[in-house]
């Protein structure tokens, strides 16, 4: 698999950029790659303290790094051309006008926090996520700035401990009140296995997923989400409100995710407000999915994790109220094809992506209805990117040597 990442570095001519960016000897430069996360299913469990189940893709974000000597971290990125972004010790805080390279410079305040002092570095950032597909590009730039830095210094901190440190930095830097999934599954991701995680305790499992004649197509709405100014936060909030009252009415639990759908009617009683009664039945009936879904994959189930999926796409639609017109849109006419075994949104919600699986012979067609159907409705086109499950953070450095 080493690699689709190196192949997209070379393919897209990315050092002459580089080097203008950052000139100097080459033995100097070493290359990481992070990948973007596609979630099976298990949609906004992960900060309710439940179950998800992740994966790794083989699109993500290379990081091309030159050490500096002189303490300053510059940032620039294919994603954005012409635009080079500085940071010093003296002011490494967050710059409404610093766009992306907050998301990096929040990785190096959260590492001096933990007493890891970062040296310089120019950082030039290459990757084939589309942006704003909820496919977790902050998280595969947060990771692998995260992994380069460890590496480069010779610090002995674990995949775990990295992606934890890239949270907080979404958290705390820049803003973001989201759950571990993402920076959990871009750091450990293994090929053709989804990661079966639990938010709370943060054990996990890798989970084989062997899909035969099935594809897994991913759908861009091409709606760009912004988890900062869409109600991701309000969702979080309605969840900690419904968690009180269930504490306050005598519920043993911790997280709304420690609750099961045997209690439902219970708390279906308590829970007055219609609103926190939606939020609080998608949460328990979509965490126990996600924990009973890595059954399915084991078993060569897909028919029926195809169901689960369209009925997680159901609840986030009904109950929790994130998907929008262009998610049910692809969701809904994916549904429409024969071949599709399910097809749900991936991600915050708000914009972004779906996920399908789809038997190999149906893929044209497949293509063609959504495509036709989504832009009838919503007046644009869709983007499909059909892609394997890959490996976590990692570094290329040697493997673009080789070349």
């Amino acid at each position: 698999m080493a690699d689709s990442a190196m192949a997209f570095i070379e393919e897209t001519g990315v050092f002459p950029a580089f080097f203008q960016f950052s000139p100097g000897p080459a033995e100097d430069v070493r290359v990481f790659f992070a990948p973007g996360r596609v979630n099976l299913i298990g949609e906004h469990t992960d900060y309710n303290g439940g179950y998800v189940l992740p994966a790794a893709l083989q699109l993500g974000t290379s990081a091309i790094v030159r050490p500096r000597k002189d303490g300053q971290w510059r940032f620039a990125s294919t994603s954005f051309p012409d635009t080079v972004v500085e940071f010093s010790p003296e002011n490494l805080e967050y710059r409404e006008n610093a766009g992306f390279a907050n998301y990096p410079a929040g990785v190096i305040w959260v590492l001096r926090q933990e007493g890891y002092i970062a040296n310089g570095a120019d950082i030039f950032f290459a990757g084939n996520l589309p942006a704003g597909a909820g496919l977790s590009s902050s998280a595969s730039v947060e990771v692998v700035t995260a992994f380069a830095m460890a590496s480069l210094h010779h610090w002995s901190i674990s995949k775990e401990t990295l992606a934890l440190y890239a949270q907080r930095a979404e958290n705390q830097f820049v803003g973001v009140n989201c759950g571990i999934m993402d920076q959990f599954s871009v750091a450990l991701g293994m090929e053709q296995h989804a990661l079966s995680l639990h938010c709370q305790s943060l054990s996990y499992e890798q989970v084989p997923v062997e899909l035969g004649d099935v594809v897994m197509v991913l759908t861009n709405s091409n709606k760009p989400h912004s988890l900062v100014e869409s109600k991701y936060n309000e969702r979080r909030s309605e969840c900690e409100t419904a968690l009180s009252l269930l504490q306050d009415a005598g519920f043993s639990c911790s997280y709304l995710a420690d609750l099961t759908p045997e209690q439902w009617p219970q708390m279906d009683a308590v829970l007055v407000d219609p609103v926190l009664k939606r939020r609080v039945r998608h949460v328990v009936f979509e965490n126990h999915r996600a924990k009973e879904a890595p059954k399915l994959l084991r078993q060569g189930r897909l028919r029926e994790f195809g169901e689960w999926m369209n009925a997680s796409h159901r609840s986030l639609c009904k109950d929790y109220e994130v998907t929008g017109p262009e998610l049910d849109t692809l969701a809904e006419s994916a549904w429409q094809v024969e071949g599709c075994l399910g097809s749900r949104m991936t991600g915050g919600g708000f914009g972004g992506s779906t996920v399908s699986l789809v038997e190999r012979h149906h893929l044209d067609v497949f293509q063609e209805h959504v495509a036709r159907q989504y832009e009838s409705t919503i007046g644009y086109a869709p983007s499909f990117y059909i892609t394997g499950l890959g490996e976590g953070v990692r570094e290329l450095t040697g493997e673009v040597e080789g070349k």
